[in-house]
């Protein structure tokens, strides 16, 4: 008795197929530039998504500088206020001059973004300096 219908084979040799036809279609997909699964956060993006998530909705990113690493450096505060604070913003991580852990983010920042606040750190070393002298 016959039976009918697509044998085993025929059903191994379809998805063979298709399997080839989508592994073509992703090739030139990635080589006209498309990209797959979820677009990553620029530095600005993630530090900002990171200081309202320490200081609140209304905080804000005033200043910022790329550091080593994918890490970035600057200055945030309140919305409507002048009060400002340094941080030091990774991927997976962010950490405020006024946390404290003073100390650690003291280290981050000399690892990461060196030059951030150097000059007015050396300022405010020469008016002390100045007024002394």
């Amino acid at each position: 008795m016959a039976r009918g219908g697509i044998g085993t084979d025929q059903k191994i040799a379809v998805l063979g197929a298709a399997v080839l036809l989508l592994g073509a279609l992703s090739l030139v997909a990635l080589n006209q530039g498309a990209r797959f699964g979820p677009k990553q956060a620029t530095p600005a993006e993630r530090a900002l998504t990171q200081v309202r998530a320490q200081m609140g909705p209304t905080a804000e990113v005033r200043y910022l500088e790329a550091g080593k690493r994918r890490a970035v450096c600057g200055y945030a505060g309140i919305a409507g206020q002048k009060q400002a604070v340094a941080f030091v913003s990774r991927p997976n991580r962010i950490l405020m001059g006024d946390d404290p852990l003073g100390a650690e983010f003291a280290d981050m920042k000399a690892e990461f973004c060196p030059g951030f606040n150097a000059a007015a750190s050396t300022a405010k070393a020469s008016a002390t300096t100045s007024a002394q002298g």
